[in-house]
């Protein structure tokens, strides 16, 4: 049983980690009203959020026709999960884009909450498959806060810069539904 939260957790993360943002897309309640700050902070932490996830794809090469490997370059040389945290950014931007000031605690917090579950279940998958250097590299390297800038294997561009942006385009969709939610408001405003 206790083995079965986390599997369950980390098989239906994808669904789990957007539950803030639906309710943040649904909700109307105490909008913060300054377009001209919410959109370009929302907009610029979201995109933060893709791009760590465009340079981290490079490295792990997850949806990408590509060998896999314990990946320890890029941001993989910051912190074991550069996804994840691209993850929590782009939640966190679309919160704020939704204008939902006042739900952004809750959001980064939902999402914390839910990734350090699915870490957990992910790293013992990583040690039974990778064994000794996955552990070394746990050891060396924190899950979520660099300890240091080092510059050494950061490859920000690589030969498979192209694919990862293609493969990553689609997080964009989400932005598009605040989009939509912004022109309704506007018409119950009037």
């Amino acid at each position: 049983m206790r083995e079965l939260v986390p599997r369950w957790v980390y098989r239906f993360r994808g669904v789990l980690i957007s539950l803030p943002t639906v309710f943040a897309l649904l909700c109307f309640f105490r909008e913060t009203e300054d377009d001209r700050l919410i959109w370009p902070l929302g907009v610029s932490i979201f995109v933060l959020g893709l791009l760590l996830r465009v340079w981290a794809q490079q490295h792990i090469r997850r949806r990408l026709k590509a060998p896999k490997h314990l990946v320890t370059t890029g941001p993989y040389s910051l912190v074991r999960n550069p996804l994840y945290i691209g993850n929590i950014l782009m939640c966190l931007g679309v919160t704020v884009v939704s204008e939902l000031l006042w739900l952004v605690p809750a959001t980064v917090l939902w999402c914390v909450v839910l990734y350090s579950i699915v870490v957990r279940h992910e790293e013992e998958r990583l040690l039974r498959r990778y064994g000794e250097p996955y552990r070394r590299y746990a050891l060396e390297v924190p899950r979520w806060f660099p300890l240091s800038w080092h510059f050494r294997n950061m490859g920000l561009i690589n030969e498979y810069f192209r694919a990862s942006m293609v493969s990553e385009v689609y997080c964009l969709l989400w932005l598009l539904p605040y989009v939509f939610k912004e022109i309704i408001s506007q018409w119950f405003e009037h």
